[in-house]
């Protein structure tokens, strides 16, 4: 039987940075992942290129039953922190928008930076490798293998969400959590398109592949960025984020225009131009194909000079503030993130440790915290994981 002082479970982001940390610190450290190769979130994250961590990274970028749980993780292992270890490597790297930070070349320049460190203090890494059995002992955990049997003082559950089960995602840190009797948030698929009802796609068929920025806002939530047409429903970034906040049977309103005042404009077209069609003066302002479909919802006189101001004040409205209820996502196979987890009340928010069994360790996605799109997440597991890894 082997023996170590720390087990990591899950060779991913958080994962890898506690036992880096806990290495660094001495620690005798193994990770199992029951992958053919480490990290693969991160090598699929970013388009390839890794989405590493947010220049704006801050507690108010993240959700949580109790939103004041990441303050502690993320003030002791901040954004910078990070870029500074991805400088050491010499990786060079970009601000895409919104202060998200991209590998110029590929994100395996991140995955092998991390096993690099974790090579570096001694932390043996063991894949293609299932857990089957988790068991307390009088000092420590007992934990069985695919591979055989081993013993540690202290166990680290990495395993991340049900996001992309494609790729591997399951339940099981959620599942362990339950069995040592820790309670758990609802799970949810988080920064996830969203679907629309039958009727409303069908119609909606022809804007497939067309993309606007906008603004997507659900109760006294907005987010601001691109949102794309998809044959199943709607997704681009503000979709994305505003997934994380939506609940079903919630309404969702869109401004395809938000920087424009739509009725002062078409009253400006129709004084100069009243012989022209409603949509070629859409058309103006937005994609050919969506100025077609809001000018054929919106059934009126052929020309312009002919609306009355009621009806482009109403035509104003369905650029700026399109009402509809999502019929739901497309769920845990395109999900980024997985929401909710291990209930953040169950942790000590400086250490990451289950406060009724010590030992063993929650941290990442597992956790009830879940950052938006734009590399939140990853830097919730590089400060989740590096708290940790301070504790073992």
């Amino acid at each position: 039987m082997d023996l170590f002082d720390v087990v990591v479970i899950g060779a991913g982001a958080a994962g890898m940075m506690c036992a880096i940390e806990a290495g660094k610190r001495g620690r005798s450290v193994l990770v199992v992942d029951h992958a053919a190769k480490p990290g693969e979130k991160i090598r699929i994250s970013g388009g390839g290129r890794c989405n590493f961590t947010n220049l704006n990274a801050a507690p108010q970028n993240f959700i949580s039953r109790n939103p004041s749980f990441c303050i502690s993780a993320l003030r002791r292992y901040t954004q910078r922190d990070f870029i500074a270890l991805v400088e050491r490597y010499g990786i060079a790297y970009h601000e895409k928008t919104l202060g998200q930070l991209f590998c110029d070349g590929s994100s395996l320049q991140i995955i092998n930076l991390l096993v690099s460190e974790m090579n570096g203090y001694g932390v043996e890494l063991r894949l293609s490798t299932s857990v089957e059995k988790v068991e307390k002992t009088s000092d420590g955990f007992q934990i069985q293998l695919s591979q055989g049997l081993v013993q540690c003082r202290s166990l680290v559950v990495a395993t991340g969400g049900k996001s992309i089960p494609k790729m591997g995602a399951t339940g099981f840190g959620y599942d362990l959590a339950a069995r040592f009797g820790l309670k758990l948030t609802e799970t949810r698929p988080a920064l996830v398109p969203l679907t629309l009802e039958p009727t409303m796609l069908e119609r909606l068929k022809p804007l497939a592949g067309v993309a606007v920025d906008a603004v997507a806002a659900c109760g006294k939530t907005r987010f601001s960025e691109a949102m794309l047409f998809t044959h199943r429903g709607l997704s681009g970034p503000s979709i994305l984020q505003i997934s994380s906040y939506w609940r079903e049977g919630s309404e969702i309103v869109i401004s395809m225009l938000p920087e424009v005042d739509v009725f002062e404009k078409l009253r400006a077209s129709r004084s100069q131009n009243g012989r022209q069609a409603l949509q070629t003066a859409l058309a103006a302002f937005l994609p050919k194909r969506l100025a077609q479909l809001i000018g054929e919802a919106e059934p009126g006189p052929h020309n312009l000079a002919d609306y009355s101001d009621k009806h482009l004040r109403r035509i104003s409205e369905a650029v700026n503030q399109w009402r509809f209820k999502p019929a739901g996502s497309e769920g845990y196979r395109t999900a980024e993130v997985t929401l909710g987890g291990v209930d953040t009340r169950e942790l000590d928010s400086r250490t990451m440790e289950a406060k009724a069994v010590p030992g063993l360790y929650f941290v990442g996605e597992v956790v009830d915290v879940t950052g938006w799109l734009g590399g939140y997440n990853f830097q919730w597991a590089w400060s989740s994981g590096w708290s940790a890894g301070q504790a073992v």
